[in-house]
């Protein structure tokens, strides 16, 4: 007798397309390229605009087929879903030579002529570590490819939020072009969030230029700033207080040894920002730019604070301290100071005094982040007080660099430090603190 009852289908077939969208979301293309065979609902679910929003496209310069294959699936997925792109990210990564850079420039230039003309949802863009102050740039490559992002970036400039060229490493004016594309249709811009750390070639007195303050006065709307610290004046504190006071809420501020840093910014431009702007918060990032005076001139008690890093990448130099600017510098946030990171190599010091007493002072203080020569003692000391509530930290980070190979002692009297807290650090702590020998 023949059964004429229907097959039993599964679950699957009856799941919701939301649901089964969402089940997609977490596959890799090929996943998805083959999911989308296994029946019309399926197909139909993974042409869905919500799958194709978000996208990270890869560059990488190791001479591969997979390479190749990368380029022209670039294009393929800009032509084929580069409508619904709302977020988009490119890595180049470890380009190697100059026809590597050439094809780069050309895949491009495709790629963002395809989507200027078919996007009108494009909210975010990402393009960092470009580098375009390196030999394998070619001069006409190099001027090709900035006169096509300069392009997209007006042609994109109404519905660009955010944008992040963060490493690229161009000229004083090639930057102030770009940045001006964004507010060329209507001589304004109303990006809020704009990353241009590490933008401008090494070296460049950006401060002083007359063109950067020009550009940067077209922007009325940012509410987060990345930059150098070879970018901050006078004049750019006026024009931030000017244009954005009602929005801005933070500056990343990164100061590098190799930037220009000599120049006197006035106490009273940070202050009448600050008092334009009163949800600023500003957090600075130190590379190697460790001596005294020279923090002294640029961290200023009316800047309104909220994170410091210090850090200074292994160098030792016995000509400098840390001591002055744990006393008598950072105490000075104590009211707004929320999270510290410093990374030193202070072998001709011990800090562990002035760096606790620092830590009980800031009364808002939750992130410690500390790579330094200290005593063991310094954590059980720590964690007293915090047990006790003199501070509030939440998150603890701690390497304990030693002069000598064996560092076994020191692990024993730190895990004899985490069993008489155990209870604290499981219950309140992000907590994280081991030894590690700098010989």
């Amino acid at each position: 007798m023949e059964d004429d009852s229907e097959p039993e289908q599964s679950a699957w077939a009856y799941l919701p397309d939301v649901c089964l969208r969402h089940v997609f979301h977490w596959l890799d293309d090929r996943d998805r390229s083959r999911a989308a065979l296994v029946c019309k609902k399926w197909s139909c679910a993974m042409h869905s605009g919500s799958l194709w929003r978000c996208r990270t496209i890869t560059f990488c310069g190791q001479p591969s087929r997979a390479r190749t294959l990368e380029f022209q699936s670039a294009l393929w997925y800009t032509k084929k879903y580069g409508k619904y792109l709302k977020h988009l990210e490119i890595k180049l990564s470890n380009p190697y030579n100059t026809p590597f850079i050439k094809k780069f420039q050309v895949i491009m230039r495709g790629l963002l002529s395809h989507l200027g003309k078919c996007n009108s949802h494009l909210v975010s863009l990402s393009i960092k570590y470009l580098e375009l102050d390196c030999l394998i740039w070619k001069n006409v490559v190099r001027a090709q490819f900035i006169k096509n992002l300069a392009a997209f970036l007006k042609r994109m400039s109404n519905q660009l939020d955010y944008l992040n060229l963060k490493g690229a490493r161009i000229t004083l004016e090639e930057g102030c072009e770009l940045l001006n594309s964004l507010s060329s249709l209507t001589n304004r811009s109303f990006i809020s969030e704009i990353n241009i750390e590490d933008f401008f070639s090494l070296h460049l007195s950006v401060y002083s230029s007359a063109l950067f303050h020009q550009t940067m006065s077209k922007f009325h709307s940012l509410t987060i700033l990345t930059f150098n610290y070879n970018c901050i004046s006078d004049e750019l504190l006026d024009i931030l207080r000017e244009h954005s006071s009602h929005s801005l809420c933070t500056l990343n501020i990164k100061c590098h040894i190799h930037d220009p840093h000599g120049q006197v910014v006035s106490g009273m431009s940070w202050a009448n920002l600050a008092k334009r702007a009163p949800k600023l918060n500003v957090n600075f990032f130190f590379e190697r730019v460790m001596k005294h005076d020279h923090l002294a001139r640029i961290l200023l008690v009316e800047i309104p604070v909220r994170s410091i890093s210090l850090r200074s990448c292994y160098f030792s130099d016995p000509d400098w301290t840390m001591r002055p600017t744990l006393t008598n510098l950072l105490p000075a946030y104590w009211r707004g100071l929320q999270k510290l990171t410093l990374e030193l190599n202070n072998d001709h010091e011990l800090l562990d005094n002035e760096l606790l007493q620092l830590i009980l002072s800031c009364k808002r203080l939750l992130f410690l982040k500390v790579w330094a020569f200290l005593s063991v003692s310094f954590m059980e000391r720590l964690l007293q007080n915090r047990a006790e509530r003199k501070c509030i930290l939440t998150t603890i980070k701690v390497r304990i660099y030693t002069a000598q190979d064996d560092s076994t002692e020191e692990e024993r009297l730190l895990a004899d430090i985490y069993r008489k807290f155990k209870h604290l650090i499981d219950s309140e702590l992000n907590y994280f603190v081991i030894t590690y020998p700098m010989v």
